[in-house]
């Protein structure tokens, strides 16, 4: 089974530990590391390059933003993926964070459903890349 690694920057230990379980469970989805902080997200994704396959990023984190982190990951691989999960998914910061290269934007207080989809999604499309090479195609 393929699983989506991934790195989850949120610094709300309780909403981390609950999504990290979550995401496992229901998505196939193995966070590999996370943080609290701006630099810390920015240093792991950079120190990592190739190695993961999503990020989760929360908008508002201990010294710094996911927007900030946003902006230093444009560069990355087309199957690496950025999504933002933040409380103040307004029409203003979902405009901001896919210009800031965000693949999706998700509300944790009423788009968890959909963000568990997105998970769902990607993983089906990394199995299929997968078998694709396996067979050579």
């Amino acid at each position: 089974m393929t699983t989506l690694i991934t790195y989850l920057a949120e610094d709300n230990a309780r909403i981390r530990d609950n999504l990290i379980d979550t995401l496992r469970e229901i998505a196939d989805v193995r966070v590999v590391a996370h943080s609290a902080t701006q630099a810390e997200t920015s240093q792991w994704l950079n120190t990592h390059d190739g190695v993961w396959h999503l990020a989760i990023v929360d908008l508002y984190l201990q010294g710094g933003s996911g927007l900030g982190m946003l902006a230093g990951c444009r560069r990355r691989e087309k199957y690496q993926k950025v999504v933002v999960l933040t409380n103040y998914a307004t029409a203003e910061i979902r405009k901001r964070a896919l210009e800031l290269g965000a693949d999706a934007v998700f509300d944790k207080s009423t788009e968890l459903d959909e963000l568990l989809a997105y998970c769902v999604a990607q993983t089906a499309r990394l199995a299929q890349k997968e078998e694709l090479q396996s067979r050579g195609e």
